[in-house]
């Protein structure tokens, strides 16, 4: 492991920490509307996914601020989009559970559960279908893996061979539900390595995710087959901002901070020369100053003119081809 990528890991997990709790503030004021779904504690797997996998087409679930940021989006237009301004990167529209933007190849969060799977297998049939290893990257929770859009996408991935990547975060809880009490599967990598290679990683290690997920890039686009992951983390906060998470223990938030994946990668980083003392304080205060002016910028945007309700409704160019 690189010097570089150790540095550009602790710069993107800060950056995600301090904006998703700047984010619980701004919510908590009122400035933030509709939902807002925190991934503190999980940045190892969004940032070592992100660069790891490189160039192609990621799907995500809601829970994406980080992901975002890890792929080049600028805080200051994510905080908008929160925020619901015209400034925003889905031009207030979205909110916290649908950034968008193409020029990344970056297709967002989706609202719904699972929904976003067969988007992703369709991108890389696409891919496929062109001649394009590139491949796509599928990132979702472990709730996800109960519904009908997994096994269907699963299946359709494995049966056409196209070069997906499937990156579960199993957090052990989908909302307030520990995932023993919903499969049978306490290992979810087991529900597709009948399908496709299939693999547990220590998800709260952000080099054992990066090294993973650049593996299964690699098998991806040389392969052109669907490859597995599951990465174990562990989200700080409840499951939304409407939720109390009282259904987990102090016990048992305190053993998964202990693992917390930014003191991890310090430590890791500082025993191996991969970071210093100077560089940790340099971006320390480099996040914080990132995040206040994102914050000001999307206090000082407008809002959405009422016309811009018209406007995406419809595909211009796909009623200009079919006509």
């Amino acid at each position: 492991m690189s010097k570089s990528y150790a540095e550009q890991f602790y710069y993107l997990m800060k950056l995600g920490r301090v904006f998703e709790l700047r984010a619980k503030e701004e919510y908590m004021k009122g400035n933030i509307g509709g939902f807002l779904h925190l991934a503190i504690g999980e940045e190892a797997v969004h940032v070592g996914a992100v660069l790891g996998f490189g160039k192609g087409d990621i799907f995500v679930h809601y829970r994406e601020h980080v992901y975002a940021l890890a792929r080049g989006m600028e805080p200051k237009y994510v905080m908008a989009e929160l925020f619901g301004k015209i400034t925003g990167v889905s031009k207030g529209k979205g909110g916290s559970m649908h950034l968008y933007d193409p020029k990344f190849n970056f297709y967002g969060g989706n609202a719904i559960v699972g929904a976003h799977l067969p988007h992703a297998v369709g991108a890389a049939y696409a891919r496929k279908y062109t001649g394009d290893t590139t491949g796509v990257l599928a990132s979702f929770g472990d709730g996800a893996t109960n519904s009908g859009n997994f096994f269907e996408a699963i299946n359709m991935a494995a049966t056409w061979q196209v070069p997906v990547i499937f990156l579960c975060e199993n957090n052990y809880y989908a909302i307030g539900t520990r995932v023993d009490r919903a499969s049978p599967f306490a290992d979810l990598y087991k529900k597709a390595k009948d399908y496709m290679p299939a693999v547990q990683i220590d998800g709260m290690d952000v080099f054992e995710v990066f090294e993973t997920v650049k593996k299964a890039k690699e098998y991806v686009e040389t392969e052109g087959k669907p490859y597995f992951i599951e990465a174990l983390t562990y989200r700080y906060e409840p499951h939304s901002m409407s939720d109390t998470g009282d259904y987990r223990s102090p016990r048992e938030l305190k053993i998964a901070k202990d693992k917390d994946p930014i003191e991890n990668l310090k430590k890791k980083g500082l025993e191996k020369g991969l970071l210093t003392q100077e560089y940790i304080k340099f971006v320390d205060d480099k996040v914080q100053q990132i995040v206040e002016e994102a914050v000001e910028f999307a206090l000082n945007s407008p809002e959405p003119p009422l016309e811009e309700l018209y406007n995406d409704v419809f595909c211009e160019v796909c009623i200009d081809v079919i006509s």
